[in-house]
């Protein structure tokens, strides 16, 4: 072969390469944007059907509506009917950053169509990521993987949470890094811990993997220690600022010490405990349900793997059922490093086996995603998600709805105060405030406590009849065991 026919073979075999690596690229692309189209309606479905509430959407909504109305991340208290700062229980100021988009499109779908958007991109940090180390076919199976992940579908769709919007800047995280590339790395990380108030821990431990896996102490330490410093800062300072003592959700936390210095203390003294609170038959499923969508693949890179650890402790710690549910937004943490683990730990093995390993896990997860993922006919669908209104319900629910002014002070039960938060004063029974409105539904009883809520349904029904015999109320509205009460003018 001449020289100059070889560096045409050369020149054509790479301009091949390049074809195929651009044909991947549209593949996840194509992935990416049909994914979002699917859950975003099926998220507006959910709304339009009055499936999301006053909490979470509602309190998110409250929130960015405020700032955009100039009182930055001021929110109605349910449980007291104060007004105070969101960062009195969540250090999540990247809500602030959603005020000028809530200006040019004002409605709860725009938040839920952002979280979407932003949770689907999440694959393109995870494609680069793994095209650098496995290759681009390899690559985009376990990009379209974290696609069927069905919980990483659950989060999307589970209303609106800020700290949902860090699994792609996590991912982003490990691929600047994992490239030496601490400018997008610091960027994608402050963003990350904007979004909660224990998000830097898991920024935390890509700071030590970073010290230890590829040798860059000082960075590591830094990145570590400043992490660290934050998380300290938001729950020692912002939250007591703002609340006037200490995070309100220590409380779930009250059988092992409450505190992170008193969670700290009852490992040391006594470990047991932690133990105990870590090993219920719940928490051990939860393990579980997070592995089998991707076959356990991650524990090829247990470095990788263990960044998850912070949010995964946090989760099986508490002392509340839904922070392991794998359908809430509480893997938002644990996730990204899981899928993370997966494309490094591929990379180690042998170049002929990566690639059936990565359809190994995409198969998995295609599969996982089709038994429970949020799609219509999944027969894992939770029994709460798959119960809908009647259209007689939902035709006086939107009727009620429409009858308060936007400017009104108003309190509702749950359900229908997810469609009623966009203004100053929002109240959820039996709390009045400075109510002018009252929208009932009986078939909605759930009322707020400190951390959490319940039924009461016999509370709800004495509200009811206070307002039917109050001269101060008066009754506009009544329809399908749906009821709107208006203050009377003094």
């Amino acid at each position: 072969m001449t020289p100059s026919i070889a560096i045409e073979t050369a020149r054509r075999s790479g301009v091949r390469v390049v074809i195929a690596d651009r044909a991947w690229i549209v593949a996840v692309g194509i992935g990416v944007v049909c994914w979002t189209a699917a859950l975003f309606e099926i998220a507006r479905d959910r709304y339009a059907n009055f499936r999301f509430a006053r909490y979470d959407l509602g309190n998110m909504v409250q929130a960015v509506w405020s700032t955009a109305h100039g009182r930055p991340l001021e929110q109605t208290n349910g449980y007291t009917g104060e007004e105070l700062s969101r960062l009195s229980g969540h250090v999540d100021p990247i809500l602030a950053a959603l005020a000028p988009l809530w200006i040019v499109a004002p409605s709860p779908v725009t938040l839920i169509a952002v979280q979407i958007v932003a949770v689907a991109l999440g694959a393109v940090p995870l494609f680069l990521l793994g095209r650098r180390h496995l290759g681009a076919r390899p690559a985009v199976l376990v990009a379209l993987a974290y696609l069927a992940y069905p919980w990483v579908a659950w989060t999307a769709v589970d209303a609106f949470h800020p700290v949902t919007l860090a699994i792609p800047l996590f991912l982003t995280c490990v691929w600047a890094l994992d490239a030496d590339r601490l400018v997008p790395f610091v960027v994608a990380a402050v963003f990350a811990a904007a979004t909660g108030e224990l998000m830097a821990l898991p920024i935390a431990g890509l700071g030590i993997w970073y010290a230890f896996a590829r040798g860059r102490r000082v960075a590591g330490v830094v990145i570590a220690a400043a992490s660290i410093a934050w998380v300290g800062i938001a729950l020692r300072v912002v939250v007591p600022h703002f609340s006037g003592g200490d995070s309100p959700f220590y409380g779930v936390y009250r059988e092992i010490g409450s505190t992170p210095f008193g969670v700290a203390r009852t490992a040391l003294t006594d470990p047991s405990r932690i133990v105990v609170a870590a090993t219920h038959g719940s928490d051990f499923l939860y393990v579980i349900l997070l592995a089998l969508p991707v076959g356990g693949l991650f524990v090829l890179a247990p470095g990788m793997a263990a960044v998850a650890l912070p949010q995964l402790s946090a989760n099986v710690l508490a002392g509340i059922d839904w922070t392991t549910d794998p359908h809430s937004h509480y893997i938002a943490g644990i996730v990204p490093f899981l899928f993370a683990a997966i494309c490094l730990g591929l990379a180690s093995r042998p170049p002929e086996r990566r690639m059936r390993l990565a359809l190994l896990v995409l198969t998995v997860s295609l599969a996982s995603s089709v038994m429970a993922g949020p799609w219509p006919g999944a027969v894992g669908v939770p029994a709460s998600y798959r119960t809908q209104p009647s259209p007689e319900h939902l035709s006086a629910l939107r009727a009620a709805v429409a009858l308060v002014p936007d400017d009104a002070p108003v309190t509702a039960t749950s359900t229908v105060g997810g469609r009623l938060s966009a203004r100053r004063y929002i109240y959820t029974v039996p709390v009045l405030g400075r109510a002018e409105w009252v929208v009932l539904d009986r078939a909605d009883a759930w009322m707020p406590q400190a951390v959490g809520g319940y039924s009461d349904a016999p509370r709800l029904r004495a509200l009811e009849a206070f307002l039917n015999r109050s001269p101060r109320w008066t009754r506009v509205f009544e329809r399908d065991g749906v009821l709107v009460f208006r203050k009377v003018d003094s």
